[in-house]
């Protein structure tokens, strides 16, 4: 008998879990579980990664089971709602073999994709409705969901909930379904607006503590990079291109997509995940990330929260965040499950205060180091392995149609309307791309990366072309011709410095400001 079955988890349950490698469970799983599956209210708090998600789904898909009840069309048994679209999926992935042992069906319902099929998923009768607050009022409110036969609610990151301002919808949802029905709140913090929350809707909860936000995990260890600012690029590209998944954190959206930008440049194959992406954009970056196709991930902290990927072995704040939560949840993307993990912040002179501020409230004592450039050799401890350059690095959005290359008007006359931002043509030793001329004059935008070899070259609006070297290829993120020149080009406004060989041109460009 596993552990999970010591702790009344009904035995499919509990060989689902075994399949996938999990025989015992985490301190916040012991906790819990006996109370929820007795069908107790449970306030559950835990950091992040500390396994809240089982810790939930396990009683709920029990206690479905063991009722034996069908769904109606258009009313659930059971309601998870959580703060991200990410979180939703990645929640639904995880339940999915549960449920598939009892036969109970799921449906998910967020914002950002059309309504029509989660619709017609709610009208077929779905046991299990996973879900955004937003989207779900809206499908109640045009009467096609109805809350009232809810048997367990699970309210995930509720803290996270409050801090996006979801409180009021949580309550109106939560006033919408039985009052006797069980109910189970997960969250890292317990602050003023959460626990009015369990006051007002949670029966007499048993409240357990395990790995809380204050407890820093730890297998972490923790690492200032006191740095100047025209190196933080350089450093990153070192640490990105080591083996393993990297989660890059910036404080801004416009930020995130320009150090995507600049990553790939460099030969790190990047993926950005931030507001301003559609909702199949962020699918398609995520699944890249957990395919290995992109090993980097730059993200805001709509991220911190909502992504769970396992074996990431490193998380850069290449911005400091503002306050400690968002530090520990940000952190809390690697070390998950007892694995090990390494979290380093890059601080500039006019950030010491500020971080070292950060770090005490967050209760971590990080070990602080000047990093003078990308040659250091901290950077080969905490990221060890061989670096590996992936010329022209990943796509971060997907390729409009290509009209084919127009002949005559030179070598590399291309007419290419992509707007892929990976890889250039060939070309000579020092970074020149491509050897015609573009059909518009204009500037390079996050490309002319000076490579060996000549990778590089993507060029927003034409740009002068280096001279020799090859012909400009038209899968080369050319978005009106154009060939990446060499030093001096510019991207997103902010002047480029120079081309080098091998490792590519590093920008001085404040990511962090979104340029």
């Amino acid at each position: 008998m596993s552990d999970f079955s010591d702790l009344g988890v009904p035995t499919p349950l509990a060989t689902v879990l075994a399949v996938q490698g999990i025989t015992t469970p985490t301190p916040i799983q012991k906790a819990t579980l006996p109370d929820s599956l007795a069908g107790r209210d449970v306030l559950g708090r835990g950091r992040t990664g500390s396994g809240k998600t089982y810790a939930f789904l396990l009683p709920m898909v029990a206690r479905l089971a063991a009722s034996g009840r069908k769904p109606r069309p258009g009313a659930p048994r059971a309601l998870i709602l959580a703060p991200t679209r990410e979180l939703v999926g990645q929640i639904e992935a995880s339940l999915k073999p549960l449920a598939a042992e009892f036969g109970l069906t799921t449906q998910t319902v967020f914002g950002g994709v059309g309504q029509n099929p989660q619709v017609a998923g709610l009208r077929r009768g779905a046991d299990v409705v996973l879900a955004c607050p937003g989207r779900l009022e809206d499908l109640i409110a045009q009467g096609h969901c109805s809350l009232k036969d809810i048997e367990i609610t699970i309210l995930d990151e509720a803290d996270h909930m409050a801090d996006l301002g979801f409180l009021p919808a949580v309550r109106r949802l939560l006033q919408a379904t039985p009052p006797r029905s069980q109910r189970l709140l997960f969250s890292a913090t317990l602050d003023n607006a959460v626990d009015q929350l369990v006051k007002k809707f949670l029966n007499d909860p048993v409240t357990h503590e395990a790995d809380s936000a204050q407890s820093p995990v730890a297998k972490m260890d923790h690492h200032i990079f006191h740095v100047r600012r025209e190196s933080r690029l350089p450093i990153l590209v070192d640490l990105t291109r080591a083996p393993g998944r990297t989660v890059v954190f910036t404080r801004t959206k416009h930020g995130a997509k320009a150090l995507a930008r600049q990553l790939n440049a460099n030969g790190v194959p990047t993926v950005d995940l931030h507001g301003n992406l559609s909702q199949n954009a962020r699918t398609r970056n995520m699944e890249a990330f957990h395919s290995g196709a992109a090993t980097t991930l730059v993200a805001t902290d709509v991220a911190a929260r909502g992504i769970h990927v396992d074996d990431v072995a490193l998380v850069v704040h290449a911005d400091p965040p503002a306050e400690h939560k968002a530090y520990l949840h940000r952190s809390g993307r690697t070390a998950r499950a007892g694995a090990e993990g390494t979290v380093i912040t890059l601080m500039t002179d006019d950030q010491v205060r500020d971080v070292r501020a950060l770090a005490r409230a967050a209760g971590i004592k990080p070990t602080t180091t000047v990093i003078g450039d990308a040659s250091h050799p901290l950077l080969k401890t905490l990221a060890p392995g061989e670096r590996v350059e992936v010329p022209g690095g990943l796509a971060v959005e997907a390729p409009a149609q290509q009209s084919a290359p127009k002949a005559g008007g030179g070598a590399g006359r291309n007419r290419n309307r992509s707007r892929s931002r990976t890889g250039s043509g060939s070309g000579s030793a020092g970074g020149q791309s491509g050897s015609g001329q573009g059909r518009s004059g204009g500037q390079s935008r996050s490309g002319g990366q000076a490579r060996s070899g000549g990778q590089g070259g993507q060029a927003k609006s034409g740009g002068q072309g280096g001279q020799g070297g090859g012909q400009g290829s038209a899968r080369g993120g050319q978005r009106s011709g154009g060939q990446g020149g060499q030093g001096g080009q510019r991207s997103g406004g902010a002047r480029r410095t120079g081309s080098g060989s091998g490792g590519g041109s590093h920008s001085a460009a404040n990511f962090s400001r979104g340029r």
